[in-house]
């Protein structure tokens, strides 16, 4: 036979004779070349029989057999050729399977039934070895990565998007987990329903409880119409519960409740709603911790801990920061209507030498304001402005956290005075927040009376 697509033929396992009949026949269609085996232990026997130098192109599996495992027959022939592209074949419901298949190395995950292109596609894209793409849509946002760690958590990520099932994600703050959530959400059955979410860090204990459950009309002083909670507004969709480890002890009983009975208590209501959603919790606390504290109840911790993903912090992916900076320093030029294209070769290696605190969110706003500092199509260390707890690091002397400190005031300054003082608009041009800049003003005040720093308006 003609094999226009691959030198060595593709190996297809499963026990069922019409799938596996089906997915040959179509593979030859396309002018694949193709071996099938009925089981993991006789395509071992094809595996043995083979030569070192002649392995198969890809292998494509499914994952629940008599006998020997999908998985199990991955982890012995990943042994023997750890290059050779994977994809796994499972019904629904075994994602918790599917994703312990990923670990061990697959390519990608296929759930059963899915289309001739699907297959093709998929296949396709294995043996191209596109294993990842740098950038990935998040929202109306991107993820971008080259680091393998983060591109094989983003894969799992993908996988467990299929389910049902609660998902926590665990990183520290600036990191991208409410991008993670959206990411799983897009990829999801859910991606055409709500997507809520809800910063438990930023609402007042008081007003929390209302904020996720809703209320009726009168059902408290000031209550004069029926507000609908978080829950109510994910109906069908995805519900991010932001900084999870934030909630007051009492409310978290509710929430647990809640994720339990799949009903809500709406305050000032006689009845219970219904509600059908996919809950994604994030922490920047190690949660495990909290319960051993007292501060989080170890039932709740269990019903979020379903589908645990820990986004690594940037200064244990510093691979990425080259594809960041790239990415932001195009975003913020489209954005502020700048001209600037790219990054001195010595203002790249400072960044990458830097510990990054803050994380991703932290090198977003420095290469933001680096832009606004340019005055060529290129960044320079120049335009760098690091907080001076981290510039020590990198220059010890005097002189030049001075020089920094004082253009890091004037930018500030300057910024202010071209939008009239108007602190908000300075903070999203500067990419800092607020609370940053009113801390900022406030300092410069302090050191230097004179500054003309408090008729700015406070908006």
């Amino acid at each position: 036979m003609h094999n226009k697509h691959n030198k060595n033929p593709i190996l297809i396992v499963d026990d069922e004779p019409a799938m596996r009949l089906a997915l040959c026949a179509t593979l030859e269609e396309e002018g694949y070349s193709v071996l099938s085996a009925a089981s993991g232990e006789a395509a071992m026997k094809i595996c043995t029989a083979r030569a070192e130098k002649d392995p198969f192109s890809a292998l494509i599996t499914d994952m629940k057999m008599p006998g020997m495992s999908g998985i199990e027959l991955v982890q012995h022939l990943k042994k023997k050729w750890v290059e050779m592209p994977v994809i796994l074949m499972s019904a629904f419901g075994t994602i918790e399977s599917a994703v312990d298949g990923m670990k061990c190395g697959a390519f990608d995950y296929l759930v059963k039934p899915f289309s001739e292109k699907t297959v093709l596609d998929t296949l396709q894209k294995a043996l191209n070895k596109k294993t990842s793409e740098t950038t990935r849509p998040a929202g109306n946002k991107q993820l971008v990565t080259e680091d393998p760690g983060m591109q094989k958590m983003l894969k799992m990520a993908e996988v467990v998007a299929a389910s049902q099932a609660t998902v926590l994600i665990q990183a520290e703050s600036g990191t991208g987990k409410e991008l993670l959530a959206r990411f799983i959400h897009d990829r999801s059955p859910r991606a055409h329903r709500p997507f809520v979410a809800i910063n438990c860090a930023a609402v007042p204990e008081s007003l929390l409880e209302s904020e996720l459950f809703g209320y009726e009309k009168g059902a408290f002083t000031g209550a004069a119409t029926k507000k609908a909670g978080r829950f109510e507004l994910a109906q069908m969709g995805t519900l991010l519960l932001d900084e999870i480890s934030e909630m007051q002890f009492s409310l978290q009983a509710k929430l647990l409740r809640v994720l339990q009975e799949r009903e809500v208590d709406v305050l000032g209501s006689k009845g219970t709603l219904p509600v059908n959603i996919r809950v994604i919790a994030t922490t920047n606390r190690p949660l495990l911790e909290e319960v051993k504290a007292g501060r989080f109840r170890e039932d709740l911790y269990y019903r979020l801990n379903v589908f645990p993903l820990r986004i690594p912090p940037l200064r244990e992916r510093i691979a990425d920061i080259p594809a960041l900076v790239q990415h932001f320093i195009r975003s913020a030029s489209k954005k502020n209507g700048k001209r600037v294209r790219s990054i001195t070769r010595e203002a790249l290696s400072t960044l990458m030498a830097m510990s990054w605190p803050g994380n991703v969110r932290e090198l977003e706003n420095i290469i933001e304001r680096a832009l606004l500092l340019a005055e060529s199509e290129e960044i320079t260390k120049d335009h760098l402005l690091f907080p001076e707890n981290e510039i020590v690091k990198e220059e010890p002397t005097q002189k030049n956290i001075t020089t920094v400190w004082e253009a890091e005031r004037n930018l500030i300054l300057e910024t202010l005075a071209q939008v009239s003082g108007n602190r908000t608009h300075a903070a999203r041009m500067l990419g800092i927040s607020i609370r940053t800049l009113r801390n900022k003003l406030r300092e410069y005040h302090r050191l230097d009376p004179d500054c003309e720093t408090i008729g700015v308006q406070n908006r």
